[in-house]
């Protein structure tokens, strides 16, 4: 069985016969979330920090409260450092568009590696190619199992004004090393930034202790609702850069000819924000924290072990990135000769086996690897040892079944 009952989640409840094992993509949501966003509905639904009325007064305390809940579980003692967003895409654009704008400029250096995903990887393209920067890509060891430190290093210097990298690669499963990739860019002044989208679900990663400047992550890989997540900022950062969006809470005083801004957050959250979103992603939190991010980590390292040993025994089947002993999570990617991905993932969610196919937003990564897509399956804690052989069993069914 799983580490918790799937009986916690109403759709994998409601659906036996289904096995989930695309949660890198989106996780399932457990009923806690569900009742939460429900209760906020029913109990404290209405526009937050505008009304002088009791029920506006619930929701601007339920969306505090739930920044607070998250900044805690992150490990991020100044919670007015966390920004909500809807998720790490809006993040990593936020930092590169605002900060990017004000800080970078022609003749400057901005580094990225060649498994980032699209959201962590164009838009410091876009940045390089607005200011005349140089965008430069570190590249993984030849052997594809990891980051290749020593190519990094070579990479940064004097110039270098950014140093963006994943924590988790979605594509791959390869766990990067935050503190010695911070280590080389803090020596030249860089600023340095993580995508947490991929980590923050599975492992307790404790942000500020990372060494890093900026951190962002999406709620709905980690139990909660699509359309909110988060980007921390160290504060001294965030109170010198300008803002991103206009409108809404993010004004003091607008003037004829001249506007100032909110203090943070809010400088950074135009508009109506998303209290359901919040409330929703404070009760995924609070479900992580009753489970246990260790004991989460380990369940799913061990998922993504038994996953890598049984497909790669496969004839005709290769397992992308680290060697099954060297995983600490449990994204697998593998391709199976003579089958497309997308041919595989049908015949698989024929078997009601759901699993993600395509280049995973990772399009330089796979041009790299001469590959146009692959298989990924990707566990959570609501996966189980059964959910392996049910996926191995198919795949050589699938093989069977092409005659290969």
């Amino acid at each position: 069985m799983g580490l918790v009952p799937r009986s916690d989640f109403p759709l994998l409840a409601k659906h036996p016969e289904l096995v989930y094992l695309d949660s890198a993509a989106t996780s399932q949501k457990p009923r806690v979330v569900v009742d939460a966003i429900r209760a906020y509905y029913d109990d404290a639904n209405a526009n937050p920090h505008r009304g002088a009325y009791r029920l506006s007064g619930l929701a601007t305390e339920a969306y505090h409260n739930a920044r607070a809940q998250v900044a805690r579980f992150l490990g991020v003692a100044d919670a007015d450092t966390l920004i909500f967003t809807r998720g790490t895409t809006e993040s990593l654009n936020l930092l590169a568009t605002a900060w990017g704008r004000a800080n970078v400029v022609a003749g400057d250096r901005i580094v990225v590696t060649r498994m980032e995903h699209h959201a962590n990887f164009v838009p410091w393209q876009q940045l390089a190619l607005a200011v005349g920067a140089e965008f430069c890509i570190a590249e993984l060891t030849a052997d594809g199992t990891a980051l290749d430190l020593a190519h990094l290093a070579s990479l940064i210097n004097d110039r270098t004004k950014v140093v963006a990298f994943g924590h988790v690669s979605n594509a791959l499963g390869v766990m990067n090393d935050v503190a010695a990739i911070s280590a080389l860019a803090r020596k030249v002044g860089a600023l340095v930034v993580c995508d947490g989208a991929q980590a923050v679900p599975h492992l307790s990663v404790g942000i500020d202790a990372l060494g890093v400047d900026a951190y962002a992550f999406s709620g709905h890989k980690m139990l909660g609702p699509m359309g909110i997540g988060g980007l921390v900022v160290r504060r001294a950062i965030l109170e010198k850069m300008p803002p991103y969006q206009f409108g809404g809470d993010m004004i003091s005083l607008v003037g004829d000819e001249r506007t100032t801004w909110n203090v943070i957050p809010h400088k950074f959250e135009a508009g109506t924000p998303n209290v359901e979103g919040a409330v929703g992603l404070g009760a995924a939190v609070g479900y992580l924290e009753s489970v246990g991010m260790d004991a989460i980590h380990a369940h799913e390292t061990a998922l993504g072990r038994s996953a890598a040993t049984a497909l790669g025994e496969l004839a005709g089947v290769q397992v992308l990135g680290p060697t099954s002993a060297q995983r600490s999570n449990g994204v697998v990617s593998f391709v199976v000769d003579g089958v497309h991905p997308h041919d595989l993932s049908q015949i698989l969610d024929a078997q009601n086996i759901c699993v993600r196919a395509g280049h995973h937003c990772a399009q330089p990564l796979m041009r790299k690897m001469g590959m146009p897509a692959t298989t990924r399956a990707s566990f959570y804690m609501y996966n189980s040892e059964a959910d392996v052989v049910r996926l191995r069993d198919a795949v050589g069914a699938a093989q069977q079944r092409l005659g290969l």
